[in-house]
């Protein structure tokens, strides 16, 4: 592989980050280029500065003049071509921003963008950069220091760059079936200062056999697509619906250290007559797991969108294409396809829910879902006899609905304005325990107090907590 030192140095030397893309481009542009139009982004790039013509090199796939920038080096570094006395980009190289949207990741370098309504199909070994999916996953992959990491079908390697920047001790292993993926991941790593990654070739599971990591991160080919037909490695396994994911949870266990995390980006199918919680959650073994759902599509909004990212639609085959899923879909009594996150740690007693969010959450993830599942594992356990004691979550927020003048509430809501930002009605003693409970006293005394007060039998107050009391600690009202 070509030394690319020189080349980073030239692209930061160059102010060619996320920052300085977005101080180049402007709102109206930035806003246009993410949705693939790049007019604007070509009209506030003409003045010819280092990081305009990196740019419109890199960004945008446009030629230009060989004098603007140090040509030979990318030339040589197979970033670039140069004909005419003008340069341009083979591959595309793209700055990463942080997770936590503070400071410079790195760099990716992918194929070339083909952008919608082009004519061009990508090649079937076609490697995607950074991108929306790739950036939900580095912002749910759990803020904790780890000695050793997997990343499962690394493509260009985004998320091996953003955990390296997280651990810089840690040893990384990177794989993918593709091996044009492992090639531009390398550059990926080594414009990004990702130094000793091992790069493994091999499908799921295959080339780590025997091995066990503190992280798994995979931003997996989890598109359910008919077989047979045309595959795009970026995105189809070749594996029967749904198998790929299912095949990963179900074998994560094995390759955990205890305590160890799996987290990853999933399809899955909703099939006639099967909750879909029950299918996704039958594939859970030996782990804590927190599955969500974030959207569900029909069959036909599922063909068209991944028809549309494959850029086919609008070509000859398309509406052959477009009848061969919704068959695929029928053959197998799909009516609708899912798409959220996985989260799983190895555990000797495993906790596992699994939900539906489709409201906006707190960003990022990471930084508390290891509480939400140390919350699922504390529900489990939980007993007012278990002479434990519980706090109110930091920041809730109580509201009494009913009635102006009313003397008591219809209804009490806990609210949480971060995190999960859920929202629960809750009765007189869940209220009146939020309001007192702080980590220092145990729990009987304070329901005592609250029968007392409220006239009810200690008994029954007891009673109820044990009931409604571990949904809310697993919801995060209670830690």
């Amino acid at each position: 592989m070509p030394d690319l030192r020189r080349v980073r140095e030239m692209l930061l030397g160059a102010g060619y980050t996320v920052a300085g893309v977005r101080e180049a481009l402007g709102a109206v542009a930035g806003a246009a280029l993410a949705r693939d139009e790049i007019v604007p982004a070509l009209r506030a790039t003409r003045g010819g500065s280092p990081v305009e013509v990196l740019i419109r090199l890199f960004w945008l796939q446009v030629a230009v003049d060989a004098r603007a920038i140090a040509a030979d080096d990318l030339v040589a570094a197979g970033l670039a071509e140069m004909s005419g006395g003008e340069l341009r980009a083979l591959l595309r190289v793209e700055p990463l921003e942080a997770v936590d949207g503070d400071g410079h990741a790195g760099y990716v370098v992918s194929d070339p963008k083909v952008r919608p309504g082009s004519g061009v199909v990508p090649a079937d070994d076609h490697v995607v950069g950074a991108g929306g999916a790739s950036g939900n996953l580095a912002r749910l992959v759990v803020h904790r220091a780890v000695d050793n990491v997997l990343d499962l079908g690394t493509g260009c390697g985004v998320q091996a760059v953003h955990l390296a920047g997280r651990s810089p001790a840690a040893h990384i292993t990177a794989t993918d079936v593709n091996p044009r993926a492992l090639e531009l991941a390398a550059m990926s790593f080594a414009l990004s200062e990702v130094d000793g990654a091992e790069l493994l070739q091999g499908s799921l599971l295959e080339p780590v056999q025997g091995r066990r990591f503190d992280l798994i991160v995979s931003n997996p080919p989890f598109v359910v697509a008919p077989s047979g037909g045309r595959r795009f490695v970026y995105r189809e396994s070749g594996m029967p619906g749904d198998d790929f994911c299912r095949g990963l949870v179900e074998n994560a266990a094995h390759y955990l250290n205890e305590g160890g995390y799996c987290q990853l980006l999933a399809n899955w199918l909703h099939v006639d007559g099967v909750p879909w919680e029950e299918r996704v959650g039958g594939w859970v073994d030996g782990c804590d797991a927190w599955i969500v759902q974030r959207d569900v599509q029909d069959p036909a909004e599922y063909a068209e969108l991944w028809l549309r990212d494959s850029c086919e639609a609008g070509t000859p085959e398309y509406q052959a294409r477009y009848a061969e899923w919704l068959d695929h879909f029928e053959r197998r009594n799909v009516t609708g396809i899912g798409f959220g996150w996985i989260t799983l740690r190895r555990s000797e007693r495993p906790a596992v829910r699994i939900e539906e969010l489709r409201h906006a959450v707190e960003e990022p993830v990471g930084a508390y879902v290891r509480d939400v599942l140390d919350g699922l594992a504390k529900a489990d356990e939980f007993s007012t006899g278990c002479g434990r004691t519980l706090a109110a979550a930091p920041g809730l927020v109580q509201e009494q609905i009913g009635p102006p003048g009313a003397e008591d509430p219809e209804r009490i809501v806990l609210r949480q304005p971060g995190r999960l930002r859920r929202a629960a009605g809750v009765g007189t003693v869940e209220a009146a325990l939020a309001g007192v409970c702080d980590g220092t006293l145990p729990l009987a005394p304070l329901l005592d107090a609250i029968a007392e007060l409220t006239g009810m039998d200690p008994d029954q107050v007891r009673a109820h907590a044990d009931a409604v009391l571990p949904e809310l600690i697993a919801d995060g009202f209670f830690i």
